[in-house]
């Protein structure tokens, strides 16, 4: 028992550790919160489109010198305006303007971290896959101030975004602003994917994104005990993966989302509801009708 308390302890007597377990948690939390309202909207890939759409903000940031959240914010939010033109100016459905505008922005941010790196004898993959170790104290700032907004903003609108999520013509037609609602939604969704890159990068941010309330979608039936749930877990998974990325020398990102994903797969399988080996057991426990 004293032994795993002491392992316990062990990291948080490193600055970085400290720092990076800070960012993690408030990660878990807002990718939970916004990410149910994701899943439960069917909305997925847009969460992929923008995640991948604010490389080439991050690219333009660095060479400008300017700050790298906000640069990435702008690009997603340019990715999300590309969408809706795309989508309301031409016959191209939503799932197919998310496909091309996702593409392009990735290979423009692909391009340009390649110039960078070429011309400055840099690495800037952190960009893609986090490197949450090498977080600073400016970055735990950053991370802190987007999540107390991304928090703020969930709660203020938590039942306009219920209603207009689950009946976007019913709350069109009682008064509510959809069109802004919609906007907000993606100003919440581009705020959660810039906190993120630090802990898993670009290209790992969907599944932290998804996972967690995708798992507690198995696991509860209301959209706030979703949020809840998922906000648990993912704080449990992000802590979890840290510590397991300290003690194995694993990359930090992907241990944080191999958990969570471990966590889907248990409420897959043994979800009270849900679980495909619970449906099993009780069709096992309904006796068969007598023959007549």
């Amino acid at each position: 028992m004293l032994d795993l308390l002491n392992a316990l302890v062990e990291p948080l007597q490193y600055s970085f550790m400290q720092r990076s377990l800070i960012v993690a948690v408030l990660v878990g939390v807002i990718c939970a919160l916004v990410g149910s309202y994701l899943m439960v909207q069917r909305l997925a890939l847009l969460g992929d489109a923008i995640s991948h759409s604010v490389l080439p903000g991050l690219a333009i940031a660095f060479m400008t010198g300017t700050n790298l959240f906000v640069g990435a914010f702008i690009a997603g939010i340019l990715s999300t305006v590309a969408i809706t033109w795309i989508r309301t100016r031409s016959p191209i459905k939503e799932d197919a303007a998310m496909g091309i505008v996702l593409s392009s922005f990735f290979a423009l941010g692909i391009t340009l971290i390649t110039v960078i790196q070429k011309n400055n004898k840099i690495d800037l993959n952190h960009f893609l896959f986090g490197n949450i170790l090498q977080v600073t104290q400016q970055d735990v700032r950053d991370t802190a101030i987007i999540a107390a907004i991304v928090i703020v903003l969930v709660i203020a609108l938590y039942k306009e975004l219920l209603f207009y999520t689950f009946d976007p013509l019913s709350a069109q037609a009682t008064g509510l602003p959809v069109q802004w609602l919609n906007f907000g939604l993606m100003v919440l969704i581009a705020l959660t994917i810039v906190a993120s890159m630090k802990a898993v990068g670009v290209v790992l941010v969907l599944s932290l994104l998804i996972t967690p309330g995708a798992t507690a979608y198995l696991l509860a039936p209301r959209l706030h005990q979703v949020m809840v749930v998922g906000a648990v877990l993912a704080v449990i998974a992000s802590v979890s993966g840290m510590y397991l990325s300290y003690f194995f020398n694993l990359p930090s990102g992907a241990a944080i989302v191999l958990v969570i994903s471990g966590f889907f797969l248990l409420a897959m399988l043994f979800s009270p509801r849900h679980g495909i080996l619970v449906s099993q057991w009780r069709d096992r426990q309904v006796p068969p009708p007598e023959a007549s």
